[in-house]
């Protein structure tokens, strides 16, 4: 039997000696975030609190870390977003994404998605206008949480993300993958009745990120970000 760090089975059904093994080492905790979501989530929680502005710049490998359990690793954060199309919204996320790749690495991938131009007509005056729309997040979201699975990447799956069009492949792990486990985080201010339910159904709890403020007032990033010759540094309008 071939076993790499953490640890490896090349079957599905684990014998009882693969199943010891598993018993002695960390399980794998990969985190996928929606961060269309997750972005929008701070930007309501920040109406109700203004302390969640410094959120913005948050290093995202650290908060996760912060909801580990016992004889658990973080193997990896999945960030799915799009590039905006305003230019100066494309170059604050690109500072925070690029901060967030320097300080950790492979730790910390990044799977984007693309912004179209949506013909909409304007329901006050109806002109017809263009409104930006993401595509393919939720397609990347799913692809890759299977794909994990399938090639025995993680054994714990966490999902941030408020966005019931995801209970599909979660559905699908559950009844094929009966080994993995599926946590669900709910971005700031956010909530899904059908994410909320299939956890409930599947014996499982939600967590409320916004119940949480601690653990992020303990992942900020320092406001420069430098490492092998590279600087990032946070976006003024982001700055206190």
């Amino acid at each position: 039997m071939l076993l790499t760090p953490p640890y490896t089975f090349l079957y599905r059904q684990a014998s009882p000696e693969e199943a010891f093994f598993k018993f002695l080492y960390m399980e794998r905790v990969t985190v996928y975030v929606d961060g269309f979501n997750f972005y929008y989530g701070l930007k309501r929680q920040k109406t109700v609190d203004k302390d969640w502005k410094k959120f913005y710049w948050i290093d995202f490998v650290k908060l996760f870390e912060h909801f580990l359990g016992e004889k658990q690793i973080l193997q990896k954060v999945v960030y799915f977003t799009a590039t905006p199309l305003n230019i100066q919204k494309s170059s604050r996320q690109s500072a925070l994404l690029n901060a967030n790749k320097l300080i950790n690495g492979s730790r910390f991938e990044v799977i984007k998605g693309k912004y179209y131009d949506k013909h909409i007509i304007c329901p006050y005056c109806q002109a017809a206008i263009n409104k930006p729309e993401e595509k393919r997040t939720d397609v990347n979201v799913s692809v890759q949480m299977l794909g994990d699975c399938a090639l025995n990447k993680t054994d714990i799956i966490v999902l941030v993300s408020a966005d019931s069009d995801l209970v599909p492949p979660l559905d699908f792990i559950k009844r094929h993958f009966f080994d993995k486990k599926i946590k669900i985080y709910f971005p700031p201010n956010g909530f899904s009745s059908d994410l909320n339910n299939f956890l409930k159904n599947n014996k499982g709890k939600i967590v409320k990120l916004e119940n949480n403020k601690v653990k992020f007032l303990n992942s900020i990033m320092p406001d420069v970000v430098s490492k092998d010759d590279k600087t990032y540094t946070i976006p003024e309008k982001w700055k206190i």
